[in-house]
């Protein structure tokens, strides 16, 4: 466990990539929309969705970052990546945090003074503070993983591979969607608006679980990385 907060310090010596730039276009937006005088009710929480893709690209650039000169000062390829999902896990915890705080401002203040929605999303960030913190949370860390995975295949099989590796999802993709259709099962409820049978909660316990799915991905991938 040592060896992983190395590893995570070790990460974070460039402090401004992690905790200032993924905040930098959602705050920006929201400026955008409050400043401009959005019409009262206005939905702007799609702006947010450049904050969790940003955390994807974190993941994978910290790997193509960091991956080769940590494994050169004597890191193990395990503890290095067990020390970056340590990280991960570290700013999405902080970051569900701040979000969640940000959306008890905004109902506060009846939306920013303009009943804007920019940190409320309907459905997955709507409920109360530790449903929004831990969704946003888990959600944060499954993708700074996704990330890590892509970094790692990147660092050892390069463009071809990381194409090939997208294939396979897509295929993945494909088959399910076909076996969903022949099914006749219905994943999204048009009249709700929300995954059948599943609460927000619900649906944040099956991220959960693909995060630990892509942890386990990049933990096996990552044997075959050289420097």
């Amino acid at each position: 466990m040592n060896t992983w907060v190395k590893v995570a310090r070790y990460n974070l010596v460039t402090p401004a990539n992690y905790l200032v730039l993924p905040w930098i276009l959602p705050l920006s937006f929201a400026v955008g929309a409050v400043t401009a005088g959005r019409r009262p009710g206005h939905d702007a929480a799609g702006y947010l969705l450049s904050f969790f893709i940003y955390f994807a690209v974190q993941g994978w650039q910290t790997i193509g970052r960091s991956l080769p000169f940590g494994l050169t000062l004597g890191a193990s390829r395990r503890s290095f990546y067990s020390g970056t999902a340590l990280l991960g896990m570290a700013l999405a915890l902080v970051s569900g945090l701040v979000l969640t705080a940000l959306q008890a401002i905004e109902r506060a203040t009846g939306g920013w003074g303009l009943s804007l929605h920019f940190f409320r999303v309907p459905y997955l960030l709507n409920g109360p503070w530790y449903a929004t913190w831990l969704t946003s949370a888990v959600s944060l860390f499954a993708l700074f993983v996704y990330g890590m995975w892509y970094g790692i295949v990147y660092s050892r099989w390069g463009m071809p591979g990381t194409l090939a590796f997208i294939a396979v999802q897509a295929l993945v993709v494909v088959a399910g969607s076909i076996v969903f259709t022949f099914e006749h099962w219905h994943v999204w409820s048009a009249a709700g608006g929300s995954f059948v049978g599943l609460t927000a909660l619900g649906l944040t316990g099956v991220v959960a679980a693909l995060a630990v799915l892509l942890l386990a991905g990049g933990q096996a991938t990552i044997r075959y990385v050289t420097v």
